[in-house]
C-alpha cells in the first residue's frame, strides 16, 4: 500500500504561519506600549448645592423606620382594652380626600 506524501508538510506549514503571525502580533503590541503616552483626559462632575441638600434630606429620610413600632403598640393596645374609637364622618372624609387627589394625578 502506497502512502501519500503529499500532503505530509501542509500542517507544519500552518504551524509556521501561526508562529510568524503570533511573533508580528507581539512585535505590534510592544510597539504600542513603547509608543508615546498621550496627555490623558479625566472626567469631572460637580454636584450643585440643591442637589447636596437633596442628598442630605434622603440620608435624614433612610435612618427613620417607615413602620413607628411605639405607635403601633399603643394602637393595639387601645384596640385590645376597647379604648380605640373610630370617628366615622373623619374616615369618610379622609377616603374621599384620597379619591379627589387621585383624579387630580
Amino acid at each position: 500500500m502506497p502512502i501519500d506524501i503529499k500532503h505530509v508538510n501542509t500542517n507544519t506549514n500552518s504551524r509556521v504561519g501561526s508562529a510568524s503571525s503570533k511573533a508580528s502580533q507581539q512585535k505590534g503590541a510592544a510597539a504600542a506600549t513603547s509608543a508615546p503616552s498621550q496627555a490623558v483626559k479625566s472626567d469631572s462632575v460637580s454636584i450643585t448645592s440643591q442637589a447636596q441638600q437633596l442628598q442630605s434630606a434622603q440620608a435624614k429620610l433612610n435612618d427613620i423606620p417607615e413602620i413607628d413600632v411605639k405607635k403601633v403598640e399603643q394602637i393595639k393596645a387601645a384596640i385590645a382594652e376597647g379604648r380605640y374609637k373610630i370617628d366615622a364622618d373623619k374616615l369618610a372624609s379622609n377616603i374621599a380626600q384620597f379619591e379627589k387627589e387621585l383624579q387630580d394625578l
